[in-house]
């Protein structure tokens, strides 16, 4: 039988811990995710030395488990005309609409990264940590951070410049996307 405070102190942390899943990966998919990172937790747990540092374990289990969520779909993407779109996030009819479509393939395009690279552009670019935050996490020095940071900035644009033709604006900002005639198609940002 559980306690009654453990109970307590497990729905404590899913409330936390379910609007920072929520805000990277679609709606539909936040309790596979959850479950996915209790599950993780129970495993990891009796390798926990420090007990201190909990809340940064528990947030780091978390990001590993949406990065290969991420990575799991990557690899299975949907067929074409299946694009699924977060309900708060589906693009309009505005201008912003194609920089807001491949906002949403940022995360998927970031899991297909190597690993130093996914992590460095995971916890600068997803999760909105400073370099030098990241780097204490990583532990690794502020310098490498930002040869990682700009290196996969780099990989992540020859990821979609290889699916997409991107037209910017002086600002750089998306004006459009279209599929490159040819490309690959399965998980392509466009279309």
């Amino acid at each position: 039988m559980i306690p009654a405070d453990a109970r307590g102190a497990h729905d404590e942390l899913a409330a936390r811990l379910r609007p920072f899943v929520a805000r990277r990966v679609p709606s539909s998919d936040v309790e596979d995710v959850m479950q996915e990172v209790f599950l993780r937790m129970q495993r990891g747990l009796l390798g926990l030395s420090d007990e201190q540092r909990f809340g940064a374990w528990v947030y780091r289990v978390a990001r590993s488990a949406i990065v290969d969520h991420h990575r799991a779909r990557a690899r299975h993407p949907l067929l074409p005309g299946e694009v699924e779109l977060p309900d708060e996030a589906a693009p309009g009819d505005d201008e912003d609409s194609a920089e807001q479509l491949l906002a949403l393939y940022v995360a998927p395009f970031v899991a297909m990264l190597p690993s130093p690279y996914r992590e460095a552009l995971t916890l600068t670019e997803l999760e909105g940590l400073t370099q030098k935050q990241a780097a204490e996490m990583l532990g690794i020095s502020l310098p490498a951070m930002k040869s990682r940071v700009q290196r996969g900035r780099e990989r992540l644009r020859a990821l979609f410049d290889a699916c997409c033709e991107i037209a910017l604006d002086a600002r750089g900002r998306v004006l459009a996307c279209e599929p490159r005639p040819g490309g690959p198609r399965s998980g392509c940002a466009c279309g």
